[in-house]
């Protein structure tokens, strides 16, 4: 398999983990906050749904991908949010069934996909792994949410590379995002795995570094967990101000979590 066949099992099997989540909630479990600021379950799963919609139009008709944002957007200039607007019009388990058939959608377009053409986005165009490898990490970020809801632990598992992976290439867009200069020191970033096996990025010489699980780092690329509450050791002022702006995904600087206690 190349790239973009792995990143296309694992983001599958990412909608599997979360299917799992959701199934049996009651209607009232739908309703249930999470952390997001504003959101309940429902809320977190409509938007997968109404993203991964536009994932697999992106990757199949880019004119139609383009005239549909030009819509999507007048959609948010008026104040509202169209990607919770279904998930709060239908029940739970309408919800749920319709978010699978159009995450599998988006698998089966990305299976399709050209792998030479780049796919158009709200930001920069990704290449067909890239974009992919984006929807896994936002899959995730979600079901975090949606297990912090429930009082579950959030899920663990060998897909978390390709999330910590686009961690550490974001970080000069984390600095970006933040209106800070971007340093060119390297940083060693040495995180354990959940088969305890160690995923490396860098110098491992250099002098500052980034050690911990991998889940703690992906909590806290995708601003799931504040710093305080992961058991991630930054080695060096530089390590240390990257934890604290973090994030794995483009846009403007997310506002984070505040610490848990």
């Amino acid at each position: 398999m190349d790239a973009t066949d792995i990143v296309l099992r694992d983001l599958a099997d990412e909608h599997l983990a979360l299917a799992a989540l959701i199934a049996g909630l009651s209607e009232s479990q739908w309703r249930t906050k999470t952390p997001a600021d504003g959101w309940d379950i429902a809320d977190s799963v409509s938007h997968l749904y109404f993203f991964d919609i536009r994932s697999a139009l992106a990757m199949t008709d880019a004119a139609d991908f383009a005239a549909d944002t030009q819509e999507m957007m007048k959609s948010f200039a008026t104040g509202g949010d169209p990607s919770v607007a279904f998930g709060r019009s239908v029940s739970g388990a309408e919800l749920a069934s319709e978010w699978k058939k159009y995450s599998a959608a988006l698998v089966a377009a990305g299976r399709n996909a050209d792998r030479t053409q780049r796919v158009p986005w709200y930001g920069p165009s990704m290449s067909v792994a890239s974009f992919l490898t984006a929807r896994l990490m936002e899959t995730w970020a979600h079901s975090v949410d949606v297990s912090d809801a429930l009082s579950l632990p959030p899920t663990s598992s060998m897909r978390l590379k390709h999330i910590a992976h686009i961690g550490v290439l974001a970080r000069a867009n984390s600095y970006r995002a933040n209106q800070r200069e971007v340093p060119e020191a390297n940083i060693f970033v040495s995180l354990q795995a959940p088969d305890g096996s160690q995923w490396e990025w860098g110098n491992a010489d250099a002098p500052e570094s980034v050690r911990g699980s991998a889940l703690d780092f992906c909590l806290l690329v995708t601003q799931r967990r504040h710093v305080q509450d992961t058991q991630l050791v930054a080695q060096g002022a530089l390590a240390t101000e990257w934890l604290g702006i973090a994030q794995a995904f483009a846009g403007p600087a997310g506002a984070g979590r505040q610490p848990l206690s």
